[in-house]
């Protein structure tokens, strides 16, 4: 109830009466001054006025559980939240949950990560109270083959997500790395458990600079945060409940016609090593070549200079820029 007590506050945007809210959730009101009694204490700025009601004040957020329920408006991608304070990795607690029985959209969401990773086991610094580190569990019914594709989609979203909630447009640096103003500001890791032909479930997770922060030495030059980047705070929840919302409307369209038409369009129109001179770090031989987009099974085709395209994997190979990061 808590959270359906933000989400009506924050829409309406003014006081709203405590008979009001007994009657929108059928419950005494009793039990409305006790979940605004903990919604203050959590840290909410409500205001309670006698013969006016409850006000939240409009700045008034306090990152967890019941502010992402609250924002929460997609149909089944997030619906369900799990927040932690601190965990080892989101990653490891979605697939501990999905072993367990998790459905399908099941979010988990962490403040702090105190073993987070990246690609090839890279480690992943996750401080609190600064970013978004959160993995969504997926239980898909289609051939391990197109798994691949749903870092991809993911990709896709939070460029798309990014610039909803704060305006600032974000680009994709094949395969998992959303960068802004050529400094990488997120980035994916998917995994997923198959036996045979059958996927038993797929992970996605995301970790995302959002605040203020200082960077590693070796970091500096090639990482960024939202706040830097836009000069102003990004509410979290915002962020993630924008990044859900678009990951559902794509992974849908991913569904019905495969990695295609304009789902490919979009996410070949936000690469931005597309079209130009990169090194393909292959095991069995590094070469140069100017990248030429995604196909449709979401492999980077890579123009050689011979004028032969060669389609990279990315689970086989890293892709780098000539002159710089991106």
């Amino acid at each position: 109830m808590k959270a359906k007590i933000l989400a009506l506050l924050r829409e309406r945007g003014d006081y709203v009466s405590g008979q009001e809210l007994c009657e929108q959730f059928g419950v005494s009101r009793t039990a409305v001054w006790k979940a605004v009694g903990q919604l203050k204490k959590e840290g909410y700025s409500i205001e309670a006025t006698p013969n006016r009601g409850y006000l939240l004040a409009p700045e008034s957020e306090v990152y967890g559980q019941h502010e992402l329920c609250s924002r929460m408006g997609t149909k089944w991608a997030g619906r369900r939240v799990v927040f932690y304070e601190t965990l080892p990795s989101t990653n490891l607690q979605a697939k501990l949950d999905a072993e367990n029985g998790a459905g399908e959209g099941t979010l988990i969401v962490a403040d702090t990560q105190t073993a987070g990773r990246g690609r090839r086991g890279r480690s992943w610094s996750s401080p609190g109270g600064k970013n978004v580190y959160f993995t969504l569990i997926l239980k898909p019914d289609f051939d391990p083959e197109k798994a691949a594709c749903v870092a991809l989609v993911m990709g896709l979203a939070v460029a798309e997500g990014i610039e909803k909630a704060c305006g600032v447009q974000a680009g994709i640096k094949w395969p998992n790395d959303i960068v802004v103003q050529g400094k990488k500001v997120c980035g994916i890791l998917a995994e997923m458990s198959v036996e045979q032909d059958f996927i038993h479930y797929i992970v996605v997770g995301v970790g995302i600079n959002v605040k203020e922060q200082e960077f590693a030495p070796e970091l500096a030059d090639r990482a960024t945060s939202l706040w830097q980047e836009c000069g102003r705070n990004v509410s979290r929840a915002r962020l993630v409940t924008e990044v859900m919302g678009a990951f559902e409307a794509c992974y849908e369209e991913f569904l019905r016609d495969g990695f295609a038409g304009k789902i490919m369009e979009r996410y070949n129109g936000l690469l931005v090593n597309r079209n130009r001179e990169v090194l393909v770090l292959d095991p069995q031989g590094e070469f140069r070549g100017i990248s030429r987009g995604v196909n449709e099974e979401g492999l980077l085709l890579v123009e050689r200079e011979e004028g032969s395209v060669v389609e990279v994997y990315a689970g086989e190979v890293s892709v780098r820029g000539i002159y710089g990061y991106v």
